[in-house]
C-alpha cells in the first residue's frame, strides 16, 4: 500500500514538473516573440515611408498607395518589377480614420470575428 501512494505521488510531481516547464517555455517564448517584434519595428525605418492601402488584382500583383514623406504614390508591383503609376495629393485621397491608427491584433481579431459573424446569419 504505502508503494501504491509513493507511485502515486511521484507521477504527480513528474506531471507538476512537465506543467510548470511547460508554462516556463511558453512564458519565454511569447516574450521572446514581443522583444522581436519591438526590435524590427525599431529598424523598419525612422518612418518616412508607410503602405495605405493594398488591393490585389491577380495572384501576384497588387497596387498598392504608399506614403513617401510627404508624396502619396500610387505604385503597380507585379512578380518581377514595381512601377509608379501616379502620384497623389492628400486632398485626393480617402482615409479612413481606422486606417491611420495602429490596430493590434485583438483589434483585429474582433473585427475578423464580427465579419465572420454577419456571414454567418
Amino acid at each position: 500500500m504505502l508503494l501504491s501512494a509513493t507511485a502515486k505521488t511521484d507521477g504527480y510531481l513528474q506531471f507538476m514538473t512537465v506543467l510548470i516547464l511547460f508554462v516556463f517555455v511558453l512564458a519565454i517564448t511569447y516574450l521572446v516573440t514581443k522583444w522581436m517584434a519591438n526590435y524590427q519595428k525599431g529598424k523598419a525605418g525612422s518612418g518616412n515611408l508607410e503602405i495605405i492601402e493594398t488591393c490585389r488584382i491577380a495572384s501576384n500583383k497588387y497596387i498598392q498607395i504608399v506614403r513617401a514623406g510627404e508624396k502619396y504614390l500610387v505604385i503597380a508591383i507585379g512578380k518581377d518589377e514595381v512601377h509608379m503609376l501616379s502620384e497623389l495629393s492628400a486632398i485626393e485621397l480617402d482615409l479612413k480614420e481606422e486606417e491611420l491608427q495602429n490596430l493590434g491584433f485583438a483589434d483585429i481579431l474582433e473585427k475578423v470575428k464580427k465579419v465572420k459573424g454577419k456571414g454567418k446569419e
